[in-house]
């Protein structure tokens, strides 16, 4: 079992992405993966192996830094087979880095390795057919926009997510009242970045 040679997070809640530790609990690439599994749904270190097909003593390892540093919470436990099965969901993260701290770098494996996520399920869902029903959708489009425009951007995008969650919460007790067959699993990814630029190519 090759564990890391050292725990590069010291002990203690790390309170905002503004901590160095933020960016170093992250670093590693298998914790960033950890760390963007659990952003998005509950599971357990076994769980989290088998998705991708890594140790469990090493994944482990790296879900147990993640949680003394209080990045993710546990759910529940479960009895299986004698054992004690723990199942963890990461912490809503904190307001962004302020410019210029040590968390940008660690961000950057964060989301690459959420990216990493998002792109592996999307190519596995279209497989199955995952986007053949009517209302799947695929869009994208390239903006310019100043200040305001940013910022009324992701307020929209703030708007949806509320309003996702309001749907979501309504299927659930729509089916909990008069069942009529089994939730569906679906997905949503929404991102706002700054897009780099395309380079004008002559004509040929």
């Amino acid at each position: 079992m090759n564990l890391p040679a050292g725990d590069d997070a010291p002990p203690g809640p790390v309170e905002s992405p503004d901590d160095p530790r933020w960016a170093r609990a992250i670093r590693h690439p298998l914790r960033a993966r950890i760390l963007a599994i659990l952003d998005e749904r509950t599971a357990s270190a076994v769980e989290i192996s088998r998705e991708l097909r890594a140790e469990l003593g090493v994944v482990a390892y790296h879900v147990r830094t993640l949680h003394r540093l209080e990045l993710i919470d546990l759910v529940r436990e479960t009895p299986v087979r004698g054992a004690v099965q723990r199942h963890f969901r990461a912490r809503e993260r904190a307001t962004p880095p302020r410019p210029g701290s040590a968390a940008p770098a660690g961000k950057q494996s964060l989301v690459a390795a959420t990216l990493e996520e998002i792109v592996g399920q999307a190519r596995s869902s279209n497989a199955s057919g995952g986007f053949d029903r009517a209302e799947a959708r695929l869009s994208r489009a390239r903006l310019r926009l100043d200040r305001q425009g940013w910022e009324q951007l992701a307020d929209v995008l703030r708007r949806v997510l509320r309003e996702v969650g309001e749907i979501e919460g309504e299927a659930a007790a729509r089916q909990s009242s008069a069942p009529s067959g089994e939730l569906e699993h679906g997905a949503l990814v929404l991102m706002q970045f700054q897009a780099a630029p395309v380079e004008a190519k002559p004509d040929r």
